[in-house]
């Protein structure tokens, strides 16, 4: 049986999955160890698996032109990050196995509880305002088994997206706000923002490591007196992508660069055009598109790309 177990490290077999199941029940303390050890890294690389599906998500708006964008192609690519997934987690690369092994197995002396990570947390940060005035948890459990505190948070308190759905809420009720504010469909705010965020997971970056809190990308020109980081960036200059460096607005908080976008864009002349008729979504993006908000010929094209998907996730 113990050859029908090492056949579970190919994800297509499903009989080596079962023998696990069978070896469990056995008798043998030893062979309830093997069964254990091979569940525990069955579990791991499902969740490697779950951030393997993560990232390639993230990058979907991104391969719209790109000729290996076919279903055929996601199918075979899928098939090898499932089978990835196993080999990693037999290496032991997350080390999540050995916690859940040792855990289930009874040799939990040194094992902390997430659930005393939980209540640290809470003790932490405290109550959160934006959280009860968005009628949101303070507190979400995320799937890397760490805290995100969701609605205001600070340098302490980082705000992770595991999956497109995890970004989509977190900006649905600030992104109404824009809405009321601007008339602009707050559907059409949230795929902006994930475009020029890849979905929450490439926020820009301070130096120190902690986040700039930046969902739409807006520069620091010489009418912001706030914070700052440089980061490098690619441009369009007549037809070609050249890369720059240049300096981006620093937030404390989500809803802080909520308000600032609310504010950059009804404070300029450039954009009366696109919020004249800010209802009208293609109005608006192209408008947007045509006040050079980004230098991309596409960006408005983009933005509807990944509309549709904002809209599927609202759905669900």
């Amino acid at each position: 049986m113990s050859n029908r177990i090492a056949d579970a490290q190919n994800f297509l077999d499903v009989n080596g999955l079962n023998d696990i199941r069978l070896q469990s029940k056995a008798d043998n303390s030893v062979e309830k160890g093997q069964a254990l050890q091979q569940a525990a890294k069955q579990f791991e690389s499902i969740f490697m698996q779950m951030l393997l599906k993560s990232m390639r998500s993230a990058q979907e708006v991104l391969e719209s032109d790109s000729p290996f964008n076919s279903q055929s192609t996601k199918f075979y690519r899928d098939m090898h990050d499932q089978q990835m997934a196993l080999e990693l987690s037999n290496n032991g690369s997350l080390g999540l196995a050995e916690l859940i092994v040792r855990q289930l197995g009874g040799d939990s002396e040194n094992f902390t509880p997430k659930s005393v990570f939980k209540e640290n947390a809470i003790k932490t940060y405290g109550d959160s305002e934006q959280a009860r005035q968005f009628n949101m948890p303070k507190y979400r459990q995320n799937t890397d088994f760490s805290i995100m505190k969701l609605g205001e948070s600070d340098t302490e308190a980082r705000v992770q997206f595991n999956e497109p759905k995890d970004f989509v809420t977190a900006l649905a009720e600030p992104a109404k706000l824009v809405e009321k504010k601007l008339k602009v469909p707050y559907q059409v705010v949230i795929a902006q923002a994930a475009l020029e965020t890849g979905w929450g997971q490439k926020i820009i970056e301070q130096p120190n490591g902690q986040s700039s809190h930046n969902l739409f990308n807006i520069k620091a020109d010489r009418r912001w007196d706030g914070d700052k980081t440089m980061k490098e960036t690619l441009e369009y200059e007549q037809g070609s992508m050249v890369k720059k460096r240049e300096p981006f607005r620093v937030y404390k908080n989500m809803m802080e660069s909520v308000n600032d976008y609310i504010n950059f864009l009804s404070n300029s002349d450039r954009y009366k055009d696109a919020l004249d008729k800010s209802s009208n979504v293609e109005h608006f993006l192209q408008g947007l598109q045509k006040a050079g908000y980004a230098t991309d010929p596409n960006y408005a094209k983009k933005i509807m790309g990944t509309l549709s998907k904002v809209t599927s996730i609202l759905n669900e």
